[in-house]
């Protein structure tokens, strides 16, 4: 009775979550520190202006009247937004979408035929392969390998900082281009990057983004690019992005999800830069593929000028909430000789390598949890090698420091 895609979306929970479930049905406190909900950690974007945008939204969206690209009052507040970035995109070649999750589906579906391949960097959020299932397409990895450039004092923002006992000796995460190359087909028909990067907090240099880009150039082949937690970096004052460079084809993926700690408002885009018929093909195609569906919530596109503009001085706050937040889990982490980790460059999450390779992560994931009612993921989750944990550090820093002393409990029993 059902497509044979559709098995993929039973929804099994796997160990770590029946165990959560049963947790939760207890009704006992649980320490989630795999989720990046800015609401649960106590990061809200102001209610007098989103009140106050929503007021004006709800005047001007009184009469429906879709525009299946977005309404261009949203489009040029998106088009400001780049400016001030210092990158020039054209209103007129911005989509909107209800956010990245779909931004991605759509591109899929433009890009590539059943049985297609879309290469995507690894470690990797697991949210691709579900996309994939639903398109018929096949994801394909390329490596993010740990590498011994940069400094630990350096993505601290601090020249001083020396590594302690916890800071691995490899001090960022790199693309590997030589694997990546390896990975080209005549099947494949995009490449995908995110910097800054979900599980390793790794932000591309101008040198890799070149370099990537070159690699596009050569096999002509369309980039996505996302941008989502590009407000948060550590390192770098700017961000650098294959929009800057002549890629062929470019579809920058952002959206005010994290940008504006505003999850449940659903608003997200597709930039599409590049060569000017492509570009002109692409927007048209896009388009085409909104207007079948109109998903894009039309108060909100309204409210997106104010929500931009009038939310700066709350931008700007949040955005030295998480790098104080960051700054205190690295040093945190940095007193756990339990574990060892690469600093992120940005974002929201890191992965943790324990100190006993040979351990189980999901065995150490659930005494966590059974023992600590800590919820954190095994490496597996995200394709990482054996040995490593995922966690977000976006929670208070009190709280985190006082779970990371209970967590290294469990890490410093499994290590003996």
């Amino acid at each position: 009775m059902f497509a044979e895609r559709a098995s993929f979306f039973q929804g099994i929970p796997n160990a770590l979550y029946r165990e959560k479930e049963a947790i939760t049905r207890t009704g006992s406190l649980l320490i989630d520190l795999v989720s990046a909900n800015l609401h649960a950690h106590g990061i809200h974007y102001p209610r007098s202006i989103l009140k106050r945008a929503f007021s004006f939204a709800a005047s001007q969206a009184k009469n429906y009247c879709p525009d299946p690209q977005g309404q261009q009052i949203a489009r040029g507040a998106i088009q400001k937004y780049y400016a001030e970035e210092g990158v020039s995109i054209p209103d007129d070649q911005i989509v909107l979408t209800p956010g990245t999750s779909l931004s991605y589906l759509y591109l899929f579906k433009l890009l590539a035929n059943s049985r297609d391949e879309i290469l995507c960097p690894t470690p990797t959020y697991p949210l691709f392969d579900s996309i994939a299932a639903l398109c018929d397409v096949k994801i394909v990895s390329y490596r993010l390998a740990p590498s011994r450039k940069g400094s630990i004092g350096g993505a601290l923002g601090r020249d001083d900082a020396s590594p302690a006992k916890s800071a691995s000796p490899c001090k960022r995460w790199e693309i590997d281009f030589d694997h990546l190359q390896s990975k080209i087909s005549e099947k494949t028909r995009t490449l995908i990057l995110i910097s800054p990067h979900n599980p390793t907090g790794h932000v591309a240099n101008e040198t890799e983004i070149k370099r990537f880009c070159a690699i596009a150039r050569k096999h002509d082949l369309p980039i996505i690019s996302d941008e989502v937690f590009s407000p948060f970096l550590f390192k770098a004052e700017h961000l650098f992005r294959p929009v800057e460079t002549d890629a062929p084809l470019v579809f920058t993926l952002n959206g005010i999800s994290k940008m504006l700690a505003l999850p449940g408002v659903k608003i997200g885009w597709i930039a599409v830069t590049g060569g000017q018929s492509r570009v002109e093909k692409s927007v048209h195609l896009l388009k085409g593929i909104s207007d079948t569906f109109l998903p894009v919530n039309e108060d909100a596109q309204f409210a997106l000028p104010a929500l931009l503009h009038d939310g700066k001085p709350f931008m700007k706050s949040y955005q030295a909430q998480i790098r104080h937040r960051f700054q205190m889990a690295v040093l945190a982490l940095m007193t756990m000789p339990e574990c060892s980790f690469i600093p992120p460059e940005g974002g929201f999450y890191l992965a943790i390598k324990m100190k006993d390779q040979k351990s189980n992560e999901e065995k150490i994931a659930l005494e966590l949890l059974r023992k600590e009612k800590i919820l954190v993921h095994p490496g597996f989750f995200y394709d990482l090698p054996s040995g490593y944990l995922v966690l977000s550090f976006v929670s208070q820093p009190a709280l985190f420091k006082k779970n990371m002393e209970r967590m290294a409990h469990i890490l410093g029993v499994a290590s003996k």
